[in-house]
């Protein structure tokens, strides 16, 4: 049963062409998170801006879900500097914090001179010397091909100085389409945490599933149906080089790394049932986890790598449970709901984050470990596959969304949520890279 289960929900049918780009569209909690004001960066040079920064700094911190940033028809003002700023203003407005800055062209060309601030407008507001409003002030050469991401580079500046948590919007999201009129129609892909930059990294007549990536962001692990059976290869997203590591009879899938990424747990059913294997990426010498006589699959790795979670079906309907690596000592981790699977551990190490099925629904939640409080995040019926950004603020998943597969966004709160449709055909299935340099 829960190999079947696994199997379906694992599948990626989506169609999409080369100029396809998935785009987020808001479903919730816009109004729910720390209100905040991006002003437009002031531009100082002949022509049109080349780039919205203000607009993609708002759009991350909103998806965040912990902020709310004010619309720009709501703002009295618009300056470009912490010189001219009336903090009384804004804070009666109840804007808490102000991102500004300006945008001019450098001497040379296809460059761009960038500065910002960042703003405390309590502190501004109570016109003490000991107490700055600056949060942050700095000022760059950016080209004109990075300037969207020097706009989510600011992004994650702001996220940790006003959180204490490192931003997660440099990262990248992977998953696999289906373009059913293409003589190769299954294809890994990678874009940028929001949609934009997507690139096709393989394409294949046979499927492709269980897209994971390296903690040094460079590589993917995936599963392949190209020789008409599951293999699992890993590819250099740099090169482009890929390597089978291994090719058993029967079952060969769901890849994950583990954190210093010299290993991948991996599920092996040449043995018998599926089990949980370790496999030395440099050697390719495997150790078998799981050895139950029973359906043992989705591994991931706890955050210090010293033991493994996992789906089972070894009390009956699947669970999610924990192995110790070093004394094979296991335990089961849930309890609540008809049947948990998909778990992952947060990188805090506090949290899991799995699926949930309750009434028959498929639904993302998160445990807390040491409560054991298990908290629903989402509505919808058919919710799987979730993977958590690397500073854990956010989940993305697959869903159904207007009657075709795609991939959502969850605030780890549950308050923000948006939904991330292809332009063409359907999504499913997604990885959410780690922090990226």
């Amino acid at each position: 049963m829960l190999l079947r289960l696994l199997l379906s929900l694992s599948m990626l049918i989506i169609s999409a062409q080369a100029s396809a780009r998935l785009e987020i569209l808001i479903t919730g909690g816009i109004n729910s998170g720390r209100p905040i004001a991006v002003i437009p960066f002031k531009w100082s040079g002949a022509g049109k801006k080349p780039e919205n920064i203000s607009e993609r700094i708002s759009a991350d911190l909103q998806r965040s879900g912990q902020f709310s940033p004010i619309p720009i028809d709501k703002m009295a003002k618009t300056p470009s500097n912490s010189s001219n700023i009336d903090y009384a203003l804004w804070h009666k407005m109840g804007v808490e914090v102000i991102v500004m800055g300006e945008i001019k062209p450098a001497e040379e060309a296809g460059k761009f001179i960038i500065t910002y601030e960042l703003l405390d407008v309590v502190k501004g507001n109570v016109d003490l010397a000991e107490y700055s409003p600056v949060l942050d002030k700095r000022r760059s050469t950016v080209k004109t091909a990075k300037l969207r991401q020097y706009a989510h580079q600011i992004s994650d500046v702001v996220y940790e100085k006003l959180t204490g948590v490192k931003g997660a919007f440099l990262t990248r999201l992977a998953y696999v389409a289906v373009d059913r009129n293409s003589e190769h129609p299954y294809q890994l892909r990678i874009s940028d945490y929001d949609g934009y930059g997507e690139k096709t990294i393989l394409r294949s007549k046979q499927p492709i599933m269980s897209p994971a990536w390296s903690p040094d962001g460079r590589k993917l692990a995936y599963v392949s149906f190209e020789k008409r059976r599951s293999q699992i290869y890993i590819q250099d997203l740099y090169s482009q080089k890929r390597e089978l590591m291994t090719s058993f009879p029967k079952i060969n899938g769901a890849p994950s790394w583990s954190p210093d990424g010299k290993q991948l747990a991996v599920v092996l059913s040449k043995d018998g049932q599926p089990d949980i294997y370790i496999l030395n990426v440099m050697s390719k010498a495997l150790r078998r986890v799981t050895n139950n006589r029973v359906i043992d699959t989705e591994p991931s790795w706890a955050p210090d790598g010293k033991s493994l979670i996992f789906s089972s079906e070894r009390g009956g309907r699947p669970q999610i449970y924990q192995v110790e690596l070093t004394s094979g000592k296991t335990k089961r981790l849930t309890w609540e709901g008809e049947m948990n699977l998909g778990g992952t551990i947060t990188p805090d190490g506090d949290s899991l984050v799995l699926v949930s099925r309750h009434n028959g629904n498929y639904k993302i939640s998160v445990q807390d470990l040491d409560s054991g409080e298990l908290r629903t995040l989402t509505r919808t019926q058919l919710d799987e596959s979730p993977s958590v950004a690397p500073n854990g603020s956010m989940i993305v998943y697959s869903t159904v969304f207007q009657g075709k597969q795609g991939l959502a966004l969850v605030s780890m709160d549950g308050r923000f949520k948006a939904n991330i449709p292809a332009k063409n055909g359907e999504v499913k299935s997604p990885a959410w890279s780690p922090f990226l340099n």
